[in-house]
């Protein structure tokens, strides 16, 4: 009678959790970036709670409010400068559809092999720029759907962000108490390795996030500079646009491809081939150094280790996976080590002296 109490108590927990886990389900995503958020400012939390003289909920809040301004102020201000860039898009496509192409630059038609077919080609589509306009009228309808989908998953973005900065509030004034509770759930789990553990992940994620935003924040450098060089308008803007968009994979070239374009549209071809070179080997190519680089840097896991990390999360997970995705072969890679050197002294205990 007594194993079925116990058993009928096991069941009812496992229900239990199951439910809790259920119906939290739809904030894991902004609970984990709050946590991410609120883990890698950590110091700043801790030196503002000193200056204010321990009073943690104080300190929360105006980091809290310190984050909300940082990230909505730019966001509203963006979004006003894009519309404008998305009326010049559009003034822009009035104009093809009005004075056609221009004529085909001369180097165009120099190029090797295939120069005169391209030139061709060219020709070939500002005469035909109407009967174009008229075959793809169907398929606009389309992109609109498209652009409404991918608006409506911004919209979702800003939310879950907006939540996010929310929870990051609770994570800042009761960090302490919840690292005490997961410090305590995994010394009943795994025993005494619970705080190597901890600072193995902890270590991680901060890794992890100092590469991504480190970064971002250099491909948005190079690319201001890349867009000051060729005159490109609205450079600083872009490179914000940058910025923001280099936390996700292949994200940078939706800026610097369309700004190529409109180089090249207005007919500095000779700044549109840098910007392409520029955009293509080195605002694009440093994510592919920089970032392996600074998540490995200060850590004992192999680069492999990382990188299969790195862009399995990605794949596996979407851009969560960035930070699931080394984590999980961190304290794989370290499990196997630990249980392989314990076996390896185990066998030397149990091997006979000669």
């Amino acid at each position: 009678m007594l194993n079925n109490d116990r058993l009928l108590v096991q069941i009812l927990l496992l229900v239990l959790f199951g439910a809790s886990f259920w119906v939290m389900a739809p904030f894991w995503s902004a609970l984990f970036w709050g946590a991410v958020l609120a883990f890698a400012s950590w110091p700043l939390m801790r030196l503002l709670t000193r200056w204010l003289g321990g009073r943690e909920s104080l300190a929360a809040g105006i980091l809290t409010l310190g984050w909300m301004l940082l990230v909505a102020v730019p966001l509203v201000w963006l979004g006003f400068n894009l519309a404008d860039h998305v009326r010049d898009a559009v003034a822009l496509i009035k104009d093809i559809q009005v004075d056609g192409l221009p004529e085909a630059p001369s180097w165009l038609g120099s190029i090797p092999l295939v120069g005169e077919r391209l030139a061709g080609m060219w020709d070939s589509i500002d005469q035909q720029g109407a009967a174009l306009m008229v075959s793809i009228k169907p398929y606009l309808g389309q992109v609109g759907n498209w652009l409404l989908a991918r608006s409506a998953q911004i919209g979702g973005g800003i939310l879950e962000l907006t939540l996010s900065l929310v929870f990051v509030f609770f994570f800042y004034r009761d960090g302490p108490r919840l690292a005490m509770f997961v410090h305590r759930l995994l010394e009943r789990l795994i025993g005494e390795r619970a705080g190597y553990y901890i600072e193995l992940v902890a270590g991680t994620v901060q890794r992890v996030v100092n590469g991504v935003i480190g970064t971002a924040a250099a491909q948005a450098l190079l690319a201001l500079i890349g867009f000051l060089i060729a005159g490109v308008p609205g450079a600083l803007v872009l490179g914000i646009v940058t910025f923001l968009l280099s936390l996700i994979p292949m994200g940078p070239p939706l800026v610097w491809i369309p700004a190529t374009a409109w180089l090249a549209w207005k007919g500095d071809y000779t700044y549109a081939v840098f910007l392409g070179v520029w955009g293509t080997f080195v605002i694009s190519g440093v994510d592919n150094v920089l970032k392996p680089y600074l998540i490995s840097r200060g850590g004992n896991l192999p680069l492999v280790i990382v990188l299969l990390g790195v862009f399995g999360g990605l794949i596996a997970f979407g851009f969560i996976g960035l930070f699931i995705g080394p984590t999980l072969l961190a304290v794989a890679y370290s499990l196997l080590t630990d249980w392989s050197a314990t076996q390896a002294q185990v066998r030397r205990e149990d091997k006979p002296c000669n």
